[in-house]
């Protein structure tokens, strides 16, 4: 009895049954990637379409139940190719797109006439610019951003009484973002940062990192955490256990903090890998974590709503009640003033989970996860207000 009660009580909390298509589409602006020294961490063809299709399937179970039918389109642009025209054909067959581009390229996509009356995703790009100076009002981002990144690395190097940092960049225009992003939340924490170093080595560190890391760490004096910040993983994996000073490692390598990767398994996120490790074949990763809430944060507003229309959905998923189940023990929504989706950030190693941010005594009045990345009152933003 109390069964049916539960379930009566959930549907008739939904709107009464319409007849719904959503269309998205999925847009994707290939990338010629420049060469790294190791190739034991490949990029998946798929990354990111492969999370996007996994939601897909759960909101067509829900959908089904409700007259609603979610679709899901995929566009590529190859390098060299006009990404603007193939993002016009895309807004003429849907107002919903999940967009894989460069920042520049997604700033002049949500830009376009054609755009006005869309609502985009940015699954792809963790820049600080676009939630910040940079932002549209009709871009959404469910990547978390470099600033959320570095707020929960410091937050665990804080708590662990690191007060001392040192950090390694590289020069990959990525690289020297999420660098800064740690600079200022190594500011914001009240941690110091000692000292800094480029890494501009284009010497082959599988035989030589034994002989070069030493003597380049050495300069860097006496830290209690190094940073590293090299998002094209490049060299960062040749730093741990090579370092003058025998400390641990964060940032790009050993201790990272990513919107999901392979050792999260709490809050029922066994089930989320499991079932896309039967889909694609190889690990869920943060690209493809990011796609999915954004597909999934559609069908949960369209489910709410009764509606596919861009503006009714983006109202809806800024506003107070929308929530979304995402794996990670706290559910999820989207800032008001910037289109960021708050979410934990799992600490991770390899393979291991150490922690999960925002760790516990970091308070806020209205949110713990606004400890992460821009608050309402640091934004730069003007476009959600």
């Amino acid at each position: 009895m109390r069964v049916l009660f539960l379930l009566f009580a959930l549907f008739a909390a939904l709107p009464l049954r319409a007849e719904v298509t959503v269309t998205m589409v999925y847009l994707r602006v290939e990338q010629d990637r420049p060469p790294v020294l190791s190739n034991l961490d490949p990029v998946p063809d798929r990354l990111g379409l492969d999370g996007a299709e996994i939601a897909l399937a759960d909101n067509v179970t829900t959908g089904r139940f409700l007259g609603q039918t979610h679709r899901l389109e995929i566009m590529d642009v190859p390098p060299g190719a006009d990404p603007l025209k193939t993002a016009k054909n895309a807004l003429a067959l849907a107002s919903l797109l999940i967009v894989d581009a460069p920042a520049p390229v997604l700033v002049r996509i949500a830009d376009l006439p054609e755009a006005r009356g869309a609502l985009l995703f940015n699954t792809a790009r963790a820049d600080d610019a676009l939630r910040g100076a940079d932002c549209r009002a009709n871009l959404l981002h469910s990547l978390p951003s470099f600033a959320m990144r570095a707020d929960a690395l410091m937050q665990f190097a804080r708590f662990k009484r690191w007060s001392d940092l040192a950090l390694i960049s590289g020069t990959h225009p990525d690289d020297t973002a999420f660098a800064q992003a740690l600079r200022v939340s190594a500011r914001k924490y009240g941690l110091t940062l000692r000292a800094e170093k480029t890494w501009a080595f284009d010497a082959d560190m599988r035989r030589n990192a034994a002989q070069e890391v030493p003597v380049f760490t050495q300069e860097l004096g006496a830290y209690d955490l190094l940073l590293v910040a090299d998002e094209l993983h490049d060299f960062a994996r040749y730093i741990p256990f090579n370092t003058w000073l025998p400390r641990p490692v964060a940032g790009s390598e050993g201790l990272r903090a990513l919107a999901w990767a392979a050792p999260v398994e709490q809050w029922g996120a066994a089930q989320l890998q499991a079932r896309f490790t039967d889909h694609a074949g190889r690990d869920m990763q943060a690209q493809d974590y990011a796609a999915w809430a954004a597909v999934r944060a559609i069908g949960e507003a369209v489910t709410r709503t009764g509606s596919a229309d861009p503006a009714t959905l983006r109202a809806y998923l800024l506003g107070p009640d929308f929530a979304l189940a995402g794996f990670k023990g706290r559910p999820l929504s989207f800032r008001a003033w910037n289109g960021q989706m708050r979410q934990p950030i799992p600490l991770v190693t390899r393979t291991a989970l150490a922690e999960q941010a925002p760790l516990p005594g970091y308070l806020h009045q209205h949110s713990e996860l606004d400890t992460l990345g821009q608050d309402r009152p640091e934004t730069t933003c003007e476009a959600f207000r």
